[in-house]
């Protein structure tokens, strides 16, 4: 899937790497700029329902080379740290989901080539992706960091790759009241799961110390409201 970005935290949320920031003059303007991009969507956007009560905010979202927005995240719960880089990580709570616009196979914006189809397994690479982009392990040296990176990465390709094999099992939760199977896989950094979902996308989602079981999906009625919430002192 050509994207410009992936669905990784930004700095532009507030204050800093990790520090949630939430309420600072810097991160005014990256936020406004963040759900810019959200409002350019052709398809809706997915969060957790409305049985989450906590704290929601917004992430970033990935545009095709001809600026096409592909997809995008949002966050509910603890902002993660990125990259583990502070302590405390092993007990922060959230879970983010990805919302992957559902394409065909098409032609390049330039003509000269063919763009593959977005599909349930580009909805796994991105939340196993996201995953890792804020689960480093705080332990390790940071010259080693980028070997352990690139290994991980490799890992959650191959399992995003490879639906069908033994890295996942089947979960049922609620997208828009209705049951939905997903595809679900824990591992020592948190669990990933990904699925179809009705309104032509495809969903993902990544999370750490809250539970997948239990949780629900609902279209975002008001995109914006992430923002005001990620800007809430």
């Amino acid at each position: 899937m050509e994207t410009t970005s992936r669905a990784e935290p930004q700095d532009a949320r507030g204050g800093g790497e990790g520090s949630g920031g939430h309420g600072t003059a810097q991160g005014v303007p990256g936020a406004r700029r963040a759900v810019e991009g959200y409002l350019m969507a052709q398809f809706p956007w997915y969060g957790l329902d409305e049985a989450f009560t906590g704290p929601r905010w917004l992430m970033q979202v990935g545009m095709a080379a001809d600026g096409a927005v592909e997809h995008g995240s949002t966050g509910h719960g603890d902002e993660p740290s990125l990259r583990g880089e502070l302590g405390g990580e092993a007990d922060q709570r959230f879970a983010v989901v990805v919302t992957v616009a559902s394409r065909p196979v098409r032609r390049s914006p330039d003509g000269n080539g063919m763009l593959e189809a977005t599909s349930v397994s580009s909805a796994a690479w991105l939340a196993g992706s996201g995953l890792l982009s804020c689960t480093w392990p705080a332990q390790m040296e940071r010259s080693l960091r980028q070997d352990w990176l690139e290994q991980q990465t490799a890992i959650a390709w191959e399992l995003a790759d490879d639906l069908d094999g033994g890295g996942w099992t089947t979960l049922s939760l609620p997208v828009d009241g209705l049951p939905t199977d997903f595809l679900y896989r824990e591992s020592e950094y948190g669990w990933v799961l990904a699925g179809a979902a009705p309104n032509g996308v495809h969903i993902g989602a990544y999370g750490r110390g809250m539970s997948a079981y239990g949780l629900g999906f609902a279209v975002v009625k008001d995109i914006e409201g992430y923002a005001e919430r990620t800007l809430a002192p």
